[in-house]
């Protein structure tokens, strides 16, 4: 994040200390940090390295439909800090397509100094989730990958009084960094769907930032549960940002929802799929961009 964006947070994280709200100058100054941030990440987008080799260091199940590979090695020598939630693109080693690198998308749960955490949600029959997921059972340490990146990270905006975050186990990694990163006094309400019990994380985030966990077996399927939960939480007053990384039909519910009842603009709300159900990454991107066409219609 763009060192003047800490700089507002401070600014906000006073001003409530000393006077319980915002003032309309820190308002402002926020949303031009913001629209600063994202025109800097684009240009830093558009300077775009070569993608690097890194090796497998390890491999754990964090749950029972959550793996992490952590990847370190050479790769991580020109490899800019501070990149958690942000994404990279693995290119799957021995499968293409066109005689193109079989690409897929993924959130950076944790870096350290070392290493990087990608956690990969184990979706479909047995945890067979398509080629990434496959590769992510099948990997050992010493085996390399080729990784592009980083993207840059969706933040929650410091512009808020409370937070309404959504997603499901692909967006669970860029939601507990984002939680991670609030201040202590943020208020606002979770909401994330997980294939079990035993999915559910200890995630850390300030006290008055409520967790609602929704079990889902057969995610993808059966969107309306997703929206009944959402819409059954209760709407806080005051100014809302709210954040949603959810499988495809989620999210056309949540944007209506969001966007059409709640009115929220640009400013207030980020909100994407993450993925679609029987679709595999760049169908869904297809699909993910005439819809965002048509939307904007």
């Amino acid at each position: 994040m763009w060192a003047g964006a800490a700089t507002i947070r401070i600014c906000k994280v006073f001003w409530k200390r000393e006077s319980g709200r915002f003032p309309a100058v820190v308002r402002s100054l926020s949303r031009v940090v913001a629209k600063l941030d994202g025109y800097i990440h684009i240009k830093a987008m558009n300077k775009r390295s070569e993608p690097s080799i890194f090796e497998v260091l390890s491999t754990k199940m964090v749950t029972p439909n959550m793996r992490r590979v952590t990847i370190g090695g050479q790769g991580l020598a020109t490899f800019p800090h501070g990149q958690d939630g942000g994404y990279v693109k693995l290119m799957l080693p021995g499968q293409s397509t066109a005689n193109k690198p079989l690409v897929r998308t993924y959130t950076i749960r944790r870096q350290s100094a070392d290493a990087l955490d990608i956690d990969f949600a184990l979706h479909g029959d047995e945890g067979s989730g398509g080629p990434a997921v496959s590769w992510a059972q099948e990997a050992n340490p010493g085996e390399e990958i080729r990784v592009g990146g980083p993207g840059p990270a969706k933040p929650l905006s410091p512009d808020a009084d409370w937070y309404f975050v959504l997603g499901d186990m692909t967006a669970l990694p860029a939601i507990a960094v984002n939680l991670a990163t609030l201040p202590d006094d943020a208020i606002g309400d979770v909401l994330i769907e997980v294939q079990t019990q035993d999915d559910k994380q200890d995630l850390q985030r300030p006290e008055g930032v409520a967790l609602h966990w929704l079990i889902n077996p057969e995610p993808g399927l059966k969107p309306e549960l997703f929206e009944q939960a959402a819409r059954a939480i209760p709407w806080r007053q005051g100014r809302v940002y709210a954040w949603s990384a959810t499988e495809f039909e989620v999210m056309r519910r949540m944007r209506s929802y969001l966007r059409g009842e709640r009115g929220l603009g640009a400013d207030q709300l980020y909100i994407s799929s993450y993925w679609k159900q029987g679709l595999v990454e760049d169908q869904h991107r297809v699909v993910k961009r005439a819809d965002a066409e048509q939307s904007r219609a």
